[in-house]
């Protein structure tokens, strides 16, 4: 079993970081993208409370109805957030470094070791640009 981190940067400043344990063994980024979502989002939906720090956030739906954050009593689907999640990354709203390497490909296969580094860093798009 290897433990990662998972580091959230953002153009703006804004930095979260939070461990993630895998087995040993490659896997694509689009595997690690899905169970990624699959742990903050069950994490999440099991205290119901307080902010959602997600690699994508809810709809505008979701914030509308539920302000900021969703309310207490609203789950998260998983499976929608990680729709959600691919479609940023084919827009290029992320980028994700292995390490120092950046990987662009979702397919591409990843080596995940204990104290691999894995960084998530959201792109925030210029005003007017």
């Amino acid at each position: 079993m290897a433990t990662i981190t998972i580091i959230d940067e953002s153009t703006a400043g804004e930095t979260h970081a939070w461990n993630l344990d895998f087995l040993d063994e490659p896997l694509s980024l689009r595997e690690l993208i899905r169970r990624r979502i699959y742990q903050e989002v069950t994490e999440y939906n099991a205290r119901l409370t307080g902010h959602f720090h997600g690699l994508v956030q809810p709809t505008e739906a979701e914030r509308v109805l539920n302000g900021s954050h969703p309310k207490p009593a609203h789950r998260l689907d998983w499976q929608a957030q990680y729709e959600k999640a691919i479609d940023a990354f084919t827009r290029r709203a992320y980028l994700v470094l292995v390490g120092k390497k950046q990987v662009v490909d979702l397919d591409a296969s990843i080596e995940l070791h204990a104290g691999t580094e894995v960084t998530f860093f959201k792109l925030v798009p210029l005003v007017g640009g």
